[in-house]
């Protein structure tokens, strides 16, 4: 039995990590509660309170660094809280594992990536990414949290792991999360409407919570390093997410159209070779049914 610690574990993808880590180990979920949620955390689950910009002392085997708001509407909310939870944080966070000799897997993001020019997205590509744009927060700071691993990993010889995540959805996710799926879901079962930004041509590849989960674990396992893309190579416009979800709810729901925010990324898709080589990993559930998964879950909130 190992001691694992997740930072963000009371989030939506954290959760769910914990939760399966804890059938065979002692899990610390790490997490400020600023997006996460106390009853997502499982019962066989040790919390602790913590913000991750701030140092701690803990005897750890093995850790998830999640810690970071991961939807617009909260990453934008303090912009500045973001990044310094990306950069401080993830110092913090190599430094325990330097100390502990612990094994660090990043959850890095497709966003480091930007607005690509290269389609689909290869972990070779450097990315187009505004620096000083609204999203920058998030984009640029976990594009610090990346170098910050590679310069332990190269100075201090810390184990690293990087997984860059691809659109995630699923059960656990807040109701008022303003990612596309959540927004959609929410607004289809409020028999409102359902809101696209620009013209719903934009691209993403959504990933079921529980293939990104066993994608994260595969990374530990391996000990390499990476960056890996983990996501769900199936690319759909947001105007056929929008059109799916309404069939599947049977609502009231019309689509209206909004301005594209600045800096929206029009196309997203992982090249997930890598990862199917060296992780013997590749997603498993098709979005027709991990949106009736996450359709009955968010049922279960609003209903």
């Amino acid at each position: 039995m190992k001691t694992i610690l997740v930072t963000g574990g009371a989030g939506f993808i954290g959760s769910h990590l914990c939760a399966k880590l804890a059938l065979n180990n002692h899990v610390i979920c790490l997490d400020n509660l600023f997006t996460g949620n106390l009853k997502n955390i499982p019962n066989n689950v040790e919390f602790i309170r913590h913000d991750v910009i701030i140092p701690i002392w803990l005897e750890v085997d093995e850790i998830y660094h999640l810690a970071c708001p991961a939807s617009p509407i909260h990453y934008q909310y303090n912009p500045i809280k973001t990044i310094k939870t990306s950069v401080l944080g993830t110092i913090n966070m190599l430094g325990l594992a330097k100390r502990t000799k612990a094994r660090f897997v990043m959850a890095s993001t497709s966003e480091i990536y930007g607005d690509p020019l290269e389609h689909p997205q290869k972990e070779e590509y450097f990315g187009n990414v505004n620096t000083l744009g609204n999203r920058s927060c998030y984009d640029e700071g976990k594009r610090v949290a990346e170098t910050l691993c590679m310069d332990y990993h190269r100075e201090n010889n810390v184990n690293v792991g990087i997984a860059r995540i691809f659109n995630c959805y699923g059960t656990n996710m807040n109701k008022d999360d303003g990612r596309v799926i959540s927004n959609f879901i929410t607004q289809a079962l409020d028999n409102k409407d359902i809101t696209i930004y620009g013209d719903g041509l934009q691209t993403r590849s959504f990933c079921y919570v529980d293939d990104m989960v066993n994608g994260l674990i595969s990374l530990m396992e391996s000990g390499k390093t990476g960056p890996y893309n983990l996501g769900n190579p199936d690319e759909r416009t947001i105007l056929e997410i929008a059109q799916l979800i309404i069939n599947k709810i049977n609502t009231k729901s019309q689509i209206v159209f909004s301005d594209l925010p600045a800096d929206d990324p029009m196309k997203r898709k992982p090249d997930i070779t890598k990862a199917k080589m060296d992780l013997n990993w590749e997603p498993i559930v098709s979005l027709n049914d991990g949106l009736d998964l996450t359709i009955d879950y968010f049922k279960t909130l609003l209903w």
